[in-house]
């Protein structure tokens, strides 16, 4: 069970590294949530849809072949560059707010990053079946190597690896996200879809989905580096 202490439970690595990253996360989230919630509730004054304010950033960067369909839930906005869709969830896709026009644009720019071929995107792409498997065997992987006495380094450096390709892609993902509202942000102001006073709200809304990123990315470097110490000590 010593080893599954180091990984799991209340030594000083889970203090130092884990506890601040549950705390930003959850910060985060928080930030997220109220800032949807407060400009969801907004109507913006051109009475724009989500679905229109996507179809207008397609519109404007030329991109044709983009499909958009309406996903149920809440906040899962996204877009599939399979099947080249973007789906908007039912607070977004017929409603016209704020929050919904800014959401949507967003989504439209990744479609445009997909269509244009932006490099960090088609990397990210690239990487995700690797990151998948990564997210899936690193920690078994991991786990077995501390308990096993013979060849255990071997397998655990094999677990260090799988982790560093789950990290890799959330670190990619972060320029992808910031691009993508960086080009929502400029579609809305140069074609005025939001009005001086409603822009900051769609901005604000962006910011903090974007900061969720930035903690998933944060969690998975420190995730990583109390690995390494972990690794290091069992081979001390």
């Amino acid at each position: 069970m010593g080893y599954f202490n180091y990984l799991y439970y209340y030594d000083w690595t889970y203090i130092a590294f884990m506890i601040p990253c549950i705390l930003i996360t959850l910060f985060c989230q928080v930030k997220v949530n109220s800032a949807y919630s407060k400009y969801s509730k907004i109507p913006n004054s051109r009475n724009m849809t989500g679905e229109q304010a996507a179809r207008q950033v397609l519109y404007n960067n030329g991109v044709t072949g983009v499909t958009i369909e309406r996903v149920s839930g809440k906040m899962t906005d996204h877009f599939d560059p399979r099947t080249n869709v973007i789906r908007l969830s039912d607070g977004v896709y017929d409603s016209a707010t704020v929050a919904a026009v800014g959401i949507a644009c967003h989504e439209a720019g990744h479609a445009v990053q997909h269509a244009q071929g932006y490099f960090p995107n088609k990397l990210r792409s690239a990487i995700l079946p690797l990151a998948r498997l990564g997210s899936t065997l690193s920690w078994i992987l991991i786990a077995v190597g501390l308990l096993i006495p013979n060849f255990g380094n071997f397998v655990l450096d094999l677990g260090i690896i799988f982790f560093a390709m789950s990290m890799l892609f959330t670190l990619v993902t972060l320029p992808v996200e910031f691009n993508a509202s960086s080009r929502a942000l400029k579609c809305i102001k140069e074609t005025n879809m939001l009005s001086a006073e409603e822009y900051p709200g769609a901005r604000s809304v962006l910011q903090a989905a974007a900061m969720t990123y930035v903690a998933a990315a944060l969690t998975s470097i420190l995730q990583f580096l109390r690995l390494l110490l972990i690794v290091n000590n069992r081979r001390d």
